[in-house]
């Protein structure tokens, strides 16, 4: 059954039948879905702000000269920026491996600190690398601490129970993924942009995300950024109300996506996680190493063959989202609150994102 069928059935609204439709493991009609690599119908070139960032604070981030960049629009959505990877060679292993790594460990915060005790995951790459280097393709081989990640936050952290952040619940946002932010932002028309909370999703190919809206930020005229890495997935885009239906697309390795303005605050959903379209383990842009000579000043770091052999692995069926937000407006300050803490309880492993075991569905956040 086509897409567009599946919208005119009665019962659920719109939004959560093309979920549904997409969600299936079997589904084979994906004529409908917008693939920027072939821009085309409701898709359009969008501007960006070419002098807004130089060519060596777009190199320091691992990010070609803004001139080279392809932006895209969709029809209907203003707002909406789709920027397919825009990274220099090499430069994506950089954040796969600080997303794996780096961000998952304390002070900030992952779904596995919830759960477990705390000395059974201080360095959950530590205790991981070498059951995932050795693993192989069976379904039934334990998972790995780091298999089991779902979900970090990073700056100003969510709170699961309120669904608010709050002044009194914050660590130090990662420097270089701030700088990455800010040059992304800038290029899209979004001079000063502060990245303050960031949240990191782990999928693998049973993963999806549910349907939602990202308003908790008391900014809403800052952009939401979006960068996706590793295994390809298909993102439904829907309007101010879930009876609208969503616009269905690609979202491949490198590829970065901004919703600002008006796009800012619509439902939108992951139903499906699919292996790269390359057909190879790996997307052709995560086999790029770096170069040798890195720029001054740069916030790309070499890794290590090791390392990277243990990321790739990891990459060989999952997908990585990073998320960043400005959660306040320039000299804003949170709302004063009594009775709580800030901290809250996230929520349960299976229920943050939906799996094929999981038949319950929460709105969550991308």
């Amino acid at each position: 059954m086509a897409a567009a069928a599946v919208t005119r059935e009665g019962g659920e609204d719109a939004f959560r039948r093309l979920f549904r439709f997409y969600r299936q493991r079997d589904a084979s009609d994906l004529r409908g879905v917008v693939d920027f690599s072939a821009p085309g119908g409701q898709v359009f070139r969008s501007q960006l702000s070419i002098s807004s960032v130089s060519d060596q604070d777009a190199y320091r981030a691992g990010l070609q000269p803004v001139s080279q960049w392809k932006a895209y629009g969709l029809s209907g959505y203003p707002g909406f920026i789709f920027i397919p990877n825009p990274f220099l060679p090499g430069c994506q292993r950089h954040w796969v491996k600080q997303c794996l790594k780096l961000y998952p460990e304390k002070p900030n915060v992952c779904n596995l600190h919830l759960h477990m005790a705390p000395e059974k995951t201080t360095d959950l790459w530590g205790q991981s690398k070498e059951q995932l280097r050795r693993k192989g393709s069976s379904k039934w081989e334990p998972r790995s601490l780091l298999e089991k990640l779902r979900w970090v936050t990073l700056g100003y952290h969510y709170n699961w129970d309120t669904k608010k952040y709050s002044a009194n619940h914050h660590t130090p946002f990662p420097s270089d993924l701030a700088f990455l932010s800010e040059q992304v932002a800038a290029a899209c028309g979004f001079r000063g942009f502060q990245a303050q909370a960031g949240i990191l999703n782990y999928y693998h190919f049973d993963s999806s995300l549910g349907i939602h809206v990202d308003e908790s930020e008391l900014d809403h005229s800052r952009p939401l950024l979006s960068f996706s890495f590793g295994q390809s997935s298909i993102f439904l885009l829907g309007g101010l109300k879930r009876e609208e239906a969503p616009t269905a697309m690609f979202m491949h390795s490198g590829d970065i996506m901004v919703m600002s303005g008006f796009s800012r605050l619509l439902y939108h959903a992951v139903p499906r996680v699919l292996p790269n379209p390359e057909g190879t383990a790996l997307p052709s842009c995560l086999h790029q190493a770096l170069p040798s000579d890195l720029p001054a000043g740069s916030v790309i770091e070499h890794s290590s063959d090791e390392d990277w052999q243990v990321c790739a692995k990891y990459l060989q069926s999952s997908r990585i989202n990073m998320t960043i937000r400005q959660v306040l407006a320039e000299g804003q300050k949170f709302p004063e609150e009594s009775g709580t803490n800030g901290k809250g309880q996230a929520p349960s492993e299976d229920s943050y994102h939906e799996n094929s075991k999981a038949k319950r569905h929460k709105p969550n956040r991308v």
